[in-house]
């Protein structure tokens, strides 16, 4: 960390939040929509904080990817249903690298040489170190688990 920078001890993932990105194992750096700050929690920590903090776990939304998408292995979790918050991880989040992206907030990605660019729909650019193709897979669960659920709401208030 540096001189003037934000420091948080807990942050709860919201609307704003575009990534999550591991500094070390007990220090996280939020991006949002127009602030970056750092947060004294790991990734997965600040994930399943957040989890807790809208009714459920880690565990309890990783179970629910695997019921809804049959996806069990760097599953993208449901922060927030209401509110349709959907983050997907970069690697399997048990390694420390272990970047979080949230999914409605992607304007657009590319293929680097030998990395991927995320561009957030606030034109603010990501680096990330996966492989174009690993990306587009973890969008593309994302992204199924995303339309799942909302085909579930639909056949629920059409009952």
């Amino acid at each position: 960390m540096f001189g003037g920078d934000i420091v948080f001890n807990s942050y709860e993932i919201n609307l704003d939040t575009l990534a999550i990105i591991p500094i070390d194992t007990h220090l996280s750096k939020i991006i949002e929509t127009n602030q970056t700050f750092f947060v004294k929690k790991s990734t997965k920590d600040i994930v399943d904080d957040s989890c807790k903090f809208f009714g459920s776990s880690y565990v309890g939304r990783h179970e629910g990817t695997k019921n809804l998408i049959g996806i069990s292995y760097k599953s993208p979790i449901v922060i927030e249903e209401t509110e349709n918050i959907i983050f997907f991880p970069t690697s399997s989040p048990r390694f420390n690298d272990c970047y979080w992206i949230a999914l409605n907030k992607i304007k657009h990605y590319n293929k680097t040489q030998t990395t991927s660019e995320i561009i957030f729909n606030n034109d603010q650019s990501l680096i990330i170190n996966i492989s174009y193709g690993s990306l587009k897979n973890q969008i593309l669960r994302a992204t199924l688990l995303e339309s799942t659920l909302i085909k579930r709401r639909k056949m629920k208030k059409n009952a």
